[in-house]
């Protein structure tokens, strides 16, 4: 199974901690297309070696050749919509993890996607429960 992770990158790293644990959770189920996500040193500038055509085109390129997709949407990411709707056009399972805290909101776009399945995490261990449950229903 080829799994396509989406996390902020340019939109804010607020999550980043949390994303090799996110990864390893979904390494369980298949190959992570996109373990640089993760990489901690990974920064607005991280990728400049790159145009944004060529981001654009070996991300896109990579959702189209992915699975499923599984997005951290808590931090805001124009990027991370991009991603989510171009699974949803593909008939890509999309689970969209969401970290809700007081004075943060979830994009309507991203809530009342029928493609979504949305999980609430409060922790790691909660993320890493709901990847488990999205894969089990999966079967």
């Amino acid at each position: 199974m080829q799994i396509y992770f989406s996390g902020a990158m340019s939109g804010g790293r607020g999550q980043a901690h949390l994303y090799p644990g996110i990864i390893a959770a979904l390494q369980r189920h298949g190959t992570v297309l996109t373990e640089f996500v993760g990489d901690q040193s990974v920064t607005r500038m991280g990728e400049s070696a790159l145009t944004p055509e060529a981001i654009y085109r070996r991300d896109i390129g990579m959702v189209q050749s992915c699975d499923i997709l599984v997005a951290d949407v808590t931090v805001p990411s124009f990027g991370v919509g991009v991603e989510i709707a171009a699974a949803g056009q593909l008939g890509k399972p999309v689970l969209a993890l969401w970290q809700p805290e007081e004075g943060r909101r979830l994009s309507a776009m991203i809530a009342g996607d029928p493609n979504v399945t949305l999980a609430e995490y409060a922790d790691l261990e909660g993320a890493a429960q709901a990847i488990e449950a999205f894969f089990a229903r999966r079967g």
